[in-house]
């Protein structure tokens, strides 16, 4: 399967969204279908995703008034790559103003400057007198108004309608051709002498002037939601970074070229010299530098790197000069993957956006329903077709299914941008809304409250030799991704003519290792669970058994991490209870329990066992579980929001949907503050997107907008928007201290 992304632009609002996904369900070719309205991404797989497939998608999506931005690699779909395209589509800014129509405009701002020129003489009339400004000049400057308003809502609703969900444009199209319509038949029967009131003339100001003011709301709507993306927008529109390319010539001589690159490939030798750009992920073969790694954990304090070791794309060298080899590139890079991840959970709907997606659905014909209902109850109480109609029209345009559909992505998109600049990544939207229920935190120990970075503090020997028991450990432990094990390989690996040879090794998770040699010896090197049926002795970190006898033991010492204690204190503080779950021995457990101060334990489990203690605590509360290692992975899946530390296992990564990519444990509070505020903001805007439409609709009703009701309304509408989008991006600059405030 083929994950395909495409940059769609044309997209306002979550109608748009939800128009596109549904036309795209029809097509039996593609599944997975996730549209993002604000990044302007349509996301899908597809088995086989060929030119005659995506000319189909493209014109689907085009026929309903979007349109596709096709890259180098889509137009030629035919070949294998038409799927990785990398950060080339990040060409600019898309809006809802792509939409083009019959006129020669590209933009919202374009149409509102000729509109607003058109409109002034109908702003003066309106604040003086229309004595200087007489019908027929009415007339003349309202057609073109109108025109270009028809050509962008008129030709946007029609679409709508063709996709099967009617978009908040319909509501404006009804309203505004009712108003111009009825100045048109007004202004033909004042001509030939048949009407007097002169209504048309507020009307045709009223068309006009609603017009232009939804052309503002608009542009001024799509400027300040740009600023949601700002942060992904800085992690996915990374410099271009040019590359020092090393090659060798025909007689060995080493040849260093300048590349842009994107142009490099996997298995690629770059030169990195101080004060450059990491080009790609890749692997330093010689030399040691120290790194800026910022755009990957907000961390600035340059990090220590030598040969051997790992370099992440887009970071900067301070000092040092390395020559590495290229690892990935592209989308399947470190940044790549953060930024497919922090995308999907963009795209992802949280419950609450799953609620404002039901109403928005059913918005429009609702509004419309209500507005053919005050319309008849105005003229049978007034008996004044104008100034029923003027009101039914007010209702149209001041609704505003915009704003529900907004409150809760623009908010997510804030939280999930203002965490990963921080070194935070959020899979998920759900994780942001569930952080808030959150009242018990769950701790792995070894490499989660501890450093994981162990040091042999004694062992002993029962069987064999020294030499012996130290290389059969050490061979053993390297099938195994346990922190114990990685600091025994370091430590005892030596000589393999010491170590059996191997017919079967396996890893059993939450116990240890099992081997059997060719004589058919049966080992096992595990915890004391592993020994526990041929010695009373638990003191020990590890045993090795030979053919259930004890061969030795090994006694390892690991420090807390030192800001552990302090994490701890901070969730105490605000009432949430910390619970220590571990498969390590109970003494151990409860000295760190008594040095962090830990509410309580859970010692030698078992992975399953793990699991177990999860699903009976969050049948209670909703918790959330931090956590490292492969015995980790099924309780971090588990438990309400699973976290992992950037270095734990890939298992455990992929298992968590929360990664605290820096500073250890440190970022933990902070994202539990992230969590609340965000949910909280998409509480005030749905709450505002609800009121506003509970209070203006009867406001609208009723008349008190007056008789340039349509007029006030198009302003109102426009602004709601505007003001939820602010509340939202106020997310980023409000004052989030690492303490979750009651």
């Amino acid at each position: 399967m083929k994950v395909i992304k495409l940059k769609v632009s044309g997209m306002s609002c979550t109608n748009c969204a939800l128009s596109i996904q549904k036309q795209l369900e029809k097509n039996k070719d593609i599944s997975d279908i996730s549209v993002n309205f604000i990044s302007s991404e349509v996301n899908f797989t597809a088995d086989q995703y060929d030119s005659v497939l995506q000319q189909k998608i493209t014109k689907t999506i085009n026929n309903l008034g979007y349109k596709v931005k096709l890259t180098d690699e889509h137009q030629h779909a035919h070949h294998d790559h038409a799927h990785d395209h990398g950060h080339t589509h990040h060409d600019g800014h898309h809006h809802a103003s792509d939409i083009h129509g019959l006129l020669p405009f590209q933009n919202h701002l374009q149409r509102f400057l000729v509109c607003v020129i058109l409109t002034i003489p109908f702003i003066l009339a309106h604040t003086f007198s229309y004595n200087f400004f007489n019908d027929r000049w009415q007339f003349i400057l309202a057609i073109p108004v109108y025109i270009i308003g028809m050509d962008f809502f008129g030709r946007s609703a029609w679409l709508s309608i063709k996709s099967g969900i009617a978009n908040m444009n319909l509501l404006i199209v009804i309203g505004v051709n009712a108003t111009f319509i009825f100045s048109v038949y007004e202004f033909f029967l004042s001509s030939i002498g048949l009407q007097t009131n002169n209504m048309h003339n507020e009307f045709f100001g009223t068309a006009s002037m609603t017009i232009t003011l939804l052309f503002l709301g608009n542009y001024l709507e799509e400027r300040t939601l740009e600023i949601t993306q700002k942060e992904i927008k800085k992690i996915i529109n990374t410099q271009t970074i040019m590359a020092n390319a090393i090659a060798y010539g025909s007689n060995g001589e080493e040849q260093i070229f300048t590349i842009n690159s994107h142009e490099l490939q996997v298995g690629d030798l770059v030169l990195i010299k101080s004060g450059e750009w990491v080009p790609a992920d890749c692997k330093i073969l010689w030399g040691s530098s120290a790194v800026n790694e910022s755009i990957l954990t907000g961390e600035s304090t340059p990090v220590d790197k030598k040969e051997g070791e790992v370099l992440i794309g887009n970071s900067l060298v301070i000092s040092g000069t390395v020559r590495a080899q290229v690892t990935a590139i592209g989308e399947t890079s470190v940044i790549g993957n953060i930024v497919n991840l922090v995308k999907k959970a963009q795209t992802e709907k949280p419950p609450l956006q799953k609620l404002a997606d039901r109403i928005s659905a059913v918005f429009v014909p609702a509004v419309i329903s209500i507005s053919i209902i005050a319309f008849i109850i105005n003229y049978l109480i007034l008996s004044n077709f104008s100034e029923s109609l003027l009101r039914s029209i007010t209702i149209l345009i001041i609704a505003c299914p915009c704003a529900m559909g907004l409150a809760t992505p623009a908010a997510i998109s804030v939280g999930l941008a203002r965490a990963t600049s921080k070194g935070i990544l959020f899979k998920n939207p759900k994780s942001l809304e569930s952080f808030k229920k959150i009242t018990t935190v769950l701790f792995d120990k070894t490499g989660t409250l501890t450093t994981g970075a162990f040091t042999i503090e004694g062992y002993q020997v029962l069987q064999g030799t020294e030499d012996a028991f130290k290389s059969i450990v050490a061979s053993l432990e390297l099938y195994s991704q346990h922190p114990l094990a990685t600091a025994l390989v370091q430590a005892w690996h030596q000589s393999s003519a010491l170590v059996p040879h191997w017919q079967k090794v396996a890893e059993i998770r939450g116990l240890g290792i099992e081997a059997i040699d060719d004589d058919n010896n049966r080992y096992l090197l595990g915890s004391y669970l592993v020994a526990k049926n041929i010695t009373t002795d638990s003191q020990h970190n590890i045993y090795l058994i030979k053919n259930n006898e004890l061969v030795g033991t090994i006694d390892l010492k690991d420090e807390l991490r030192p800001e552990a204690k302090a994490v701890i204190q901070q969730l105490k503080k605000q009432h949430i209870k910390t619970i220590l779950i571990s498969g390590d021995q109970k003494d151990k457990c409860l000295w760190v329990q008594q040095q962090l101060d830990i509410d309580e334990v859970y010692s030698e489990q078992k992975p399953d066992e793990k699991l177990a203690v999860i699903a009976k605590l969050n049948s209670q509360t909703p918790v959330a579980m931090v956590g490292d290692g492969i015995n980790d992975a099924p309780a971090l899946s588990k438990a309400t929001i699973g976290i992992a530390l950037s270095n734990a296992s890939q298992i455990a990564l992929q298992s968590a949907s929360v990664v605290l990519m820096s500073k250890g444990l440190t970022n933990l509070p902070l994202a539990l503050s992230i969590g609340k505020y965000t949910y909280q903001t998409i509480i005030q805007n749905l709450i505002w997107a609800f009121l506003y439409n509970v209070i203006a609709i009867p406001i609208a009703a009723v008349g008190l907008l007056g008789k340039f009701g349509p007029t006030y309304g198009a302003l109102i509408m426009a602004l709601s928007d505007v003001v939820l989008v602010i509340n939202s991006i106020w997310l980023k600059f409000k004052k989030i201290t690492p303490l979750i405030e009651e």
